[in-house]
Parts: C-alpha cells; sequence; structure tokens
C-alpha cells in the first residue's frame, strides 16, 4: 500500500522503474529541455561550441563593421568624384589591363597617363578650407529696376594666413564666382554680389558654397557656409490719387435705391414698425399724428474695393502687356490700403496640370498690408490654365457682398463685349471699372451703361484716369 502511494506522488516528467530495473521517460521531454538550453550563440553556429563559436560571432561583428565602413567611405567618395572622373578611372583601368596584356605601349602610355590625373586630383583635395564665411542681405525687398545687393563676409580666424580662394554664390537662375585674396589671420574681407532687379519675382539667394577641384574637373568638394535665403522684387507701381478723391469718390457715396433705418441720406417719415429702432424715432411727427413714427434713410455706397486681375495668358499680347496689368492691379491695391479702405484683391486660379475637371475659383492676395500684399503680386504668374475674365467676375460679383466699385484688370484681347459680360455678373449698385493694359495705346476712357473702361498704355496713364472726376 505504502509503495503505491510513493508511486502515485511521483511527479511527471520523473523516470520511472519498469520491471526489470530500466528506466524510462516521457517521450519529447528530454528534447524540450534541450531546446530551452539553447542560446543566441549556438543558433548562430549551428551548435557549435567553445572557441569557434566566439571565432564565428567575431568574424560576423567585423563583416558587419567593414561594411559600414565601406559604405561610408564609398558614399564619401561618390560625393566628391564627377561623372568625368569615374569614366576616367574606368579607361585607366581597362587601358592597364589591355596594354600589359597584348603589350600595347601606346594603351600603357594611356593608362600610366589616367593614373597621374588621379593623383594629381587626389592633391588637389588634400587640406580643408580655414575660413569662416557668412551671408547677408540689406535689402530683401526691392521694387523692379531697383538696387540689391548679397554681402559675402569671409573671416580666417586660424594663425595661418589663407591662399586666394574662390566661393560659388547662386543668384535666382545663375551662378556668381566671388574671388577672395589671401585673408590674414584674425582678418575679414568683404564682396558685394549684385542681384538682378529687372524682372519682378522671387529669387533664391545662396547657399554660398566654397569648391575645391582638380584642373581638369575629375573630382569635386564642396564646403556649404550659409543657408539658402530670397529677394523679393515687387511689381512697379506708381503714387495714384487717393481713393477718397477723383473717379473712386465720384462712383461712393452716391445714395442707392435700398432703404436703411439709419444712414446719411433721409428718405422719409413713416410708422413704426415692431422691431424698428427706439433711436429713430421722430418726436416732432409723433406729437402731431398722435402715432409712433420713425425716420427712413436711403444707403449709401460702403468704401469696399474689389481689384481682379486675370491671369490667363490668352487674353494678353505679350509679357510686358502683362506685367503692366500686375503694376496697375497692384497700385491699385497699395493705394486702397494705404487709405485705411476695405478692399478685396484676388487674381484668376491656375488649374493644376493633371486636374479631372477645371477649377473654377479665385485666389485672394494679403492685403493686411502694402508689403504683404507686393509680395504676393511678385508671385503672380500668366498661365494658359487660368480661368478668363468672364468667370473671374462671375465669382467675385456672388461674393461682393456691401462692394461699391469693382477694378477688373485685363489684357487687350479682352473685347468690350466680354467686358459688358463680366460687368453684368456683379450685383446691380456695384460701380465696375475695367482697366485694360495694351503697352504703347493711347489712354481713353468710354463710358457704357453700367461700365467705365480706362484703356492704358503706360503704367502713368493711370494715375491720370483716376484723377478725373464725374463732373468731367
Amino acid at each position: 500500500m505504502t509503495d503505491r502511494a510513493t508511486r502515485d506522488r511521483a511527479p511527471t516528467g520523473t523516470a520511472s522503474r519498469r520491471p526489470g530495473g530500466t528506466r524510462s521517460r516521457r517521450p519529447g521531454v528530454e528534447r524540450t529541455a534541450t531546446l530551452g538550453a539553447t542560446n543566441a550563440r549556438t543558433h548562430l553556429v549551428g551548435g557549435s561550441r567553445g572557441g569557434v563559436a566566439d571565432a564565428v560571432a567575431g568574424a560576423a561583428r567585423l563583416a558587419r563593421a567593414v561594411g559600414r565602413l565601406g559604405a561610408r567611405v564609398g558614399g564619401q567618395v561618390a560625393s566628391v568624384v564627377t561623372g568625368l572622373g569615374w569614366t576616367v578611372a574606368v579607361l585607366t583601368a581597362v587601358a592597364l589591363v589591355l596594354g600589359y596584356r597584348y603589350g600595347l605601349r601606346e594603351v600603357v602610355a594611356v593608362g600610366w597617363t589616367g593614373v597621374v590625373l588621379a593623383v594629381v586630383a587626389l592633391v588637389a583635395l588634400v587640406g580643408r578650407s580655414r575660413l569662416a564665411v557668412r551671408m547677408h542681405l540689406p535689402t530683401r525687398r526691392v521694387a523692379v529696376g531697383g538696387t540689391a545687393t548679397v554681402r559675402i563676409t569671409a573671416e580666417n580666424p586660424g594663425r595661418v594666413p589663407t591662399i586666394a580662394t574662390s566661393v560659388e554664390v547662386p543668384v535666382g537662375p545663375g551662378l556668381v564666382d566671388v574671388a577672395l585674396p589671401g585673408i590674414a589671420p584674425q582678418d575679414t574681407v568683404e564682396r558685394e554680389v549684385p542681384v538682378p532687379t529687372l524682372r519682378r519675382g522671387v529669387l533664391d539667394v545662396g547657399p554660398v558654397r566654397g569648391v575645391r577641384a582638380d584642373p581638369v574637373g575629375l573630382v569635386r568638394r564642396e564646403v556649404v557656409w550659409t543657408q539658402r535665403e530670397q529677394v523679393i522684387v515687387h511689381p512697379r507701381t506708381i503714387a495714384i490719387p487717393s481713393t477718397s478723391t477723383g473717379l473712386v469718390r465720384d462712383l461712393e457715396g452716391q445714395v442707392t435705391r435700398d432703404l436703411s433705418p439709419a444712414d446719411i441720406a433721409f428718405h422719409a417719415i413713416r410708422e413704426y414698425q415692431p422691431g424698428d429702432d427706439p433711436r429713430t424715432v421722430h418726436w416732432k411727427s409723433t406729437a402731431k399724428t398722435g402715432a409712433l413714427m420713425v425716420r427712413q434713410f436711403e444707403e449709401t455706397r460702403r468704401s469696399h474695393l474689389v481689384v481682379a486681375l486675370g491671369t490667363a495668358r490668352s487674353e494678353f499680347g505679350d509679357d510686358d502687356e502683362f506685367e503692366l496689368a500686375v503694376s496697375a492691379a497692384a497700385s491699385l491695391g497699395d493705394r486702397a490700403i494705404r487709405d485705411g479702405r476695405e478692399v478685396t484683391v484676388v487674381v484668376s486660379a491656375r488649374t493644376p496640370e493633371f486636374a479631372r475637371r477645371r477649377v473654377y475659383a479665385v485666389h485672394p492676395l494679403t492685403t493686411r498690408s502694402p508689403s504683404l500684399l507686393l509680395d504676393d503680386f511678385a508671385r503672380v504668374a500668366a498661365s494658359d490654365a487660368s480661368l478668363p475674365t468672364s468667370e473671374v467676375a462671375r465669382i467675385v460679383g456672388d461674393d461682393s457682398v456691401g462692394t461699391s466699385v469693382a477694378f477688373l484688370v485685363v489684357g487687350s484681347a479682352v473685347g468690350l463685349g466680354a467686358l459688358r459680360l463680366a460687368a453684368t455678373r456683379f450685383p446691380v449698385g456695384v460701380e465696375v471699372v475695367a482697366v485694360i493694359c495694351e503697352t504703347e495705346s493711347p489712354p481713353r476712357v468710354v463710358r457704357v451703361p453700367g461700365l467705365t473702361v480706362i484703356t492704358i498704355g503706360y503704367l502713368e496713364d493711370l494715375r491720370h484716369a483716376l484723377r478725373r472726376s464725374a463732373a468731367a
């Protein structure tokens, strides 16, 4: 009885004696214990032990380190060897192999010439520049035709004089080489690079790069000292008359047929209705009639100007005509902002090249300040995928609540019929002024019902047209 209890309490997986004195184990127990003891090293070498496993693990670590070092060196070599350098290297190797194999002395000479060129290129890369180069833009915004420069300052912080060198300064689409003389220790040298401002736009300036290269051009190593910055070339604008005088003033401030409980132009007196402002009660009429009477006014036009510029390339005769239109629209928006008026300036949006359908929208420009508005005008460009003037007028007219005067700045290809159609897109009561830009054309002003057409051939003509009054 005791032996049976002892056998029942034996733990699972322990050996049990069979009759005859042999031990038996449960299948899989020993194999599981062996796998549980397996470590990373035995996985790597397939169960090897001792010094062989250590050698294999060390060889793997060494291979990984050599691979990383090779990739780093290869990247550095690839960054300095030019396309011509790789071509010369391949031709040199081929010439030496074929020349010595077939006994071609001329080919061997070509191969050794390549070796000499490679040595010269290697010597050209030895050493590093000790200069500290900075770039400064005295003026970041300039009008077309203005003066803008980039100031390059090179300093030698070392104890040994530097040799004469040159740096590269990207300015817009061009590249300027700036020669720097030898600089004494703890001394500085300044150079100024002119920025081309003949055309409106945004020019990327920098970064300033130092270049070390061999005479043949097999290798080239660049050292970048500064960041890329921008110079914004604004469109040319003129000082036009204030929007509180002249043509704009004559178009504004006139009464409309819309009635209002509070305004300037008095219309009539009527009986009080629920919801009327008690401040409009006319007490004398109330005393005479015995009923509450209130004053009624006619609304006047609000000082809200809209300037819309069409950018469809088909509406302009040439690039100069488009630049004239940009300058005219910028002058109108700049003047309105300086007068403290509420103004909205928009240009037609461009449909992306791979869009499935045409984009019917306008792009509003920033009107918080004159400089920000001109910054946006510097980026405006003509496009074949822009909306025509009639569609621009429709979009602006649908969102012209409170607008008093709308300026449509267009090119010479837009006819009078298209302008009349554009004028009908605005609500009744909005005075529409079309400014046709036609280079070297004599200025003229034409008035048709609901539309005033101003034609200018030069930007100065806009000043004279806006100075006119309705009485003239």
